[in-house]
């Protein structure tokens, strides 16, 4: 898999509405470092360099405050905003176009060998602070609010709010920002 410098960059300006230009995401946004810094460190681990992999992934922890496990399957144009205490786990798949808030955690809830992680399809947009946990499939174009935190399925196009989440259809009046930014907790 190439480095995709020039797409992450973009898919970074067309996310953050503070992008002012592509050297200054370049330069200053932690969360492309930590997915670049992956990108490397995914391949050492595939082709059998675990301990070197697992060393400059926490490198990249100690230096972003995001973990990426190198064995996580990343998609392309991923954005994570912010990043700070973003953790995801090493079975995870994270599809292409996804977009992470800070503190979101894709966690398992086993201690189990295998798939323990959580698949994200296609267009997935986490909020902050959200927990998405153990071998559960989110579906493609779907939004998890802030502070959600799911640990079942969810079909493609839905929207997950509260603790536990519950998944609804989303609606072409829902404004993906506002879900993301007030969820409607329901405790």
């Amino acid at each position: 898999m190439p480095l995709n410098i020039r797409e992450d960059l973009e898919a970074a300006r067309r996310r953050d509405p503070a992008a002012r230009g592509f050297v200054e995401i370049a330069i200053l946004y932690p969360g492309l470092h930590a997915i670049w810094a992956h990108r490397i460190s995914n391949r050492l681990w595939h082709r059998g360099f675990r301990f070197v992999a697992r060393a400059g992934s926490q490198v990249m922890r100690w230096i972003t405050g995001i973990e990426i496990h190198p064995g996580a399957t990343i998609g392309r144009r991923f954005f994570i905003d912010h990043g700070m205490g973003v953790v995801i786990g090493e079975t995870a798949e994270v599809g292409d176009d996804v977009m992470l808030y800070h503190g979101v955690t894709l966690g398992g809830r086993s201690l189990s060998k295998g798939k323990r992680h959580p698949t994200l399809e296609d267009g997935v947009v986490v909020g902050a602070g959200a927990k998405v946990l153990g071998p559960v499939t989110i579906g493609a174009r779907s939004a998890v609010g802030a502070n959600a935190v799911v640990t079942r399925d969810a079909p493609a196009d839905s929207v997950l709010l509260g603790v536990p989440a519950k998944a609804r259809a989303r609606q072409e009046s829902d404004d993906r920002r506002a879900i993301l930014q007030a969820p409607d907790y329901q405790i």
